[in-house]
């Protein structure tokens, strides 16, 4: 009786999609009423007849689902889908804090700058504003102008402009 309980618990899974295919697999997904997140950016591009605002996902070839076993096994089935991100054999959980500052993070659209350098590989923590309490690992960055951080959801970098009221604090980890 314990373990079918256990079965209908939902956690945050991220999953590996065929190339330029996260939003087919965004769709499957909606069909089979499975509750997912594809994080995207809206931008203008400038080609040299013409501007257009065109919306890509911010992890290539990863689409986030949040769901119980059954529905991860059954959102595997899907033709856009390749795989569960595992560590160990055992599917990768992603904490529901670290999807909500993701959702957040591109939700209130940030403005923010830098105005020193931070060495690569330095440990960051966002002291101020929407952020609060962020932890990441600096990547790069450019110019002063944007601060890359490595925050530990599937081992990608995000671009972020932080507000000019925010801090970054450095950790000494």
């Amino acid at each position: 009786m314990v373990s079918s309980s256990l079965s209908n618990v939902k956690h945050w899974f991220v999953l590996y999609t065929k190339p330029r295919q996260e939003f087919k697999a965004a769709a499957q997904l909606n069909a089979l009423s499975i509750e997912h997140y594809l994080p995207t950016l809206t931008q203008i591009k400038k080609w040299s007849d013409r501007k257009k605002k065109v919306t890509e996902p911010i992890f290539r070839g990863y689409i986030f689902i949040r769901a119980n076993e059954k529905e991860r096994l059954i959102s595997l089935t899907q033709s856009a889908i390749v795989r569960c991100i595992s560590f160990e054999g055992k599917p990768s959980i992603i904490p529901d804090w670290q999807v909500e500052n993701l959702k957040s993070l591109l939700t209130s659209t940030p403005e923010v700058f830098v105005s020193k350098k931070i060495a690569i590989g330095t440990k960051v923590k966002i002291a101020d504003g929407p952020f609060t309490g962020v932890i990441g690992v600096v990547t790069g960055q450019q110019e002063d102008k944007w601060l890359a951080v490595s925050v530990d959801l599937i081992k990608c970098s995000v671009m972020v402009r932080l507000p000019k009221e925010s801090v970054i604090k450095l950790l000494n980890n």
